[in-house]
């Protein structure tokens, strides 16, 4: 029954997380989605199928929400994107399972010690348009030899940590990039962005959930139940 839960757990956690700063108007309420591709490696491409196309999610101040389908269960990911504390939810109506899974900054930065390490980041000069914001080309590298580019725009400022922790020299909002979580390899494209009611978010375990680690669930997801 959780054949899929650790797969979605990971595709789920892939998209909720990213890093905004020094912009123009300040947004600190809504929902931002965007599309994402992916370059697998011949060992991922069997999951391809179970990686998200989107990325939505609903943020209010530091805290953010992702929900996604993933075979059975709904995956929930809520973010304290300054602090790095999370809460993973599980519900599996068919099996009437619910798991909570608490999460830490140490456990995010245990699972990103093995991601590339972004540097040098250069302004090009060049301009795009990205919907109606004006965005501006970046180069940067990784510590592993590998190249990259990204536009980010100073129209808006996000909750700092809302998409990811990986831009930190970078001035404005990335509106396409390329990151890493967890070995996988994928570049998001800004789709749209409200300005709206969302929230308030907690951390706090709903009522009926019975709390597990990672490794348990991982291990119960090996198991085949």
């Amino acid at each position: 029954m959780l054949k899929s839960i650790k797969t979605g757990v990971l595709a789920a956690i892939l998209v909720s997380t990213a890093i905004f700063a020094h912009a123009q108007k300040k947004i600190t309420e809504g929902t931002i989605v965007y599309d994402l591709e992916y370059s697998l490696t011949p060992e991922q491409q069997p999951m391809a199928a179970m990686f998200p196309t989107e990325s939505k999610i609903k943020f209010n101040g530091n805290m953010s929400r992702m929900e996604m389908q993933q075979g059975p269960a709904t995956i929930t990911v809520l973010v304290n994107v300054a602090e790095l504390n999370s809460l993973v939810l599980i519900d599996v109506p068919v099996a009437q399972l619910q798991f909570a899974v608490k999460g830490t900054k140490a456990d995010y930065e245990l699972e990103k010690a093995n991601d590339p390490k972004f540097s040098d980041f250069k302004a090009t000069g060049e301009k795009k348009k990205f919907l109606t914001y004006d965005a501006e080309k970046y180069t940067y590298k990784d510590d592993k030899g590998g190249t990259y580019e990204l536009w980010a725009t100073t129209d808006i400022e996000l909750p700092a940590g809302l998409v990811g922790r990986d831009f930190v020299g970078i001035k404005g909002t990335p509106v396409k990039f390329t990151s890493f979580n967890r070995g996988v390899k994928s570049t998001a494209t800004l789709k749209s962005l409200t300005e709206e009611k969302a929230g308030p978010f907690s951390l706090e375990v709903p009522k009926g959930y019975e709390v597990k680690t990672m490794d348990e669930i991982k291990a119960m997801q090996g198991g085949g139940q």
